[in-house]
């Protein structure tokens, strides 16, 4: 049995059965380093703990170079994906949450993936002209929007591990991008374009392409909306619809379809329906859902579970073409109602509550749209 520490100066000292001694002392990270050998007497022990004090003392005493060396004497190296492994698990958003399955998966895709190049890279030996070599191949490669998604992961990943003492500097200083797109913009559709593709979809999911162009709704809130969510107020023409958002579904490999709440806080919210659209809705409750409050309003063809991406994919996909619009993604439809939203008038702070959003930011695209500049001019001109 190891006699217990002796109390020095600076550091402590322990004798082991061999009779050796071995030297450790808490460093200016505040843990605490045992020295990478055993020493034959205290003499020397104490000889290396000098050493090191001295080092704090003249602020050159590094983390890094203190780990590197203590990974080597058990004969293992931390890796970028070693790293990036432990940050997915143990991250937390600013509300001290656990990062949902969705976007953790999404994380270990790019880590696995994109961010390949590094994987077995220790974390100091990730140099700036590495990180912008990788980045530049990326976006020669025409995949701008995932290298952006990459690139801030990577340089997420790499700040906490300067906070946490690894590195040194983090080398990921390419400015601008993180915020890199493809420049490609969507065109939201006319109305005839969304009444074309909601004719072409099966009877069962005419009244999703409705709600996903007139509220605004995420596909993962839209296939998540159960009965209950749908509060029908008044009757005939006095009759108001209001779509309760407070959910989302996603599907995550290995797990299944799991639900938890909205993208964010500002996800939950109550969506009045315009009343043109009230009678698909009305009708669709009518014939495709059971009465039960949990009924899904757009189930899979079993009538209980999720409806997956994939199948409704293949729906969407026709009625697009229908449409003669096959460059329109789904999150278009989304696009189409905040613009409508905006051309009514809709002010900054209703298009983020209608949407969603947690910033104004992403509303005021929609307030500079050209349906938007076009009624502008209209109102102008009668001004005039």
């Amino acid at each position: 049995m190891a006699k217990r520490k002796r109390r020095e100066t600076f550091g402590a000292l322990r004798k082991l059965p061999s009779g050796r001694y071995q030297a450790s002392y808490v460093g200016p990270d505040g843990v605490r380093h045992n020295a990478p050998q055993t020493f034959d007497n205290m003499t020397d022990a104490r000889g290396w703990l000098a050493g090191q004090q001295t080092k704090i003392l003249s602020e050159s005493w590094s983390p890094q170079e203190t780990r590197a060396v203590e990974q080597a004497r058990l004969g293992r190296t931390e890796t970028f994906a070693d790293y990036a492994e432990t940050w997915i698990s143990t991250r937390t958003n600013r509300f001290g949450e656990h990062l949902r399955p969705r976007t953790a998966t999404e994380y270990r895709r790019l880590v696995k993936g994109p961010l390949g190049q590094f994987a077995g890279a220790r974390l100091s030996a990730i140099a700036s002209e590495d990180v912008r070599s990788w980045y530049s191949a990326l976006i020669s490669a025409g995949t701008k929007t995932q290298a952006a998604r990459a690139y801030e992961l990577l340089k997420s990943i790499l700040a906490t591990a300067v906070a946490d003492g690894r590195i040194k500097l983090n080398p990921c200083q390419i400015r601008g991008a993180a915020s890199a797109s493809t420049g490609k913009k969507t065109t939201p559709p006319v109305a005839a374009d969304l009444q074309k593709m909601a004719d072409a979809m099966p009877e069962n999911l005419k009244a999703a392409i409705m709600l996903a162009a007139w509220t605004g709704v995420r596909f993962g809130e839209l296939t998540e909306l159960r009965r209950k969510d749908i509060e029908v107020v008044g009757e005939g023409d006095g009759t108001t619809i209001v779509v309760n958002v407070s959910r989302g579904v996603t599907h995550v490999t290995g797990q299944g379809f799991v639900v938890g709440p909205t993208k964010s806080e500002a996800g939950v919210r109550s969506i009045v329906l315009p009343p043109h659209v009230n009678g698909v809705v009305i009708g669709h409750l009518k014939d495709h859902v059971t009465r039960f409050p949990d009924s899904l309003l757009f189930p899979a063809a079993d009538g209980h579970t999720h409806l997956a991406y994939s199948t409704f994919y293949r729906h969407w996909d026709a009625a697009r073409r229908a449409a003669k619009r096959p460059d329109l993604p789904l999150h278009g439809l989304r696009h189409y109602g905040a613009t409508r939203a905006a051309v009514a008038g809709a002010t900054l702070k209703e298009l983020q509550t209608r949407l969603g959003h947690s910033t104004v930011a992403a509303a005021m695209r929609y307030q500079h749209t050209a349906g938007r500049d076009e009624e502008l001019a209209r109102r102008m001109s009668e001004l005039a």
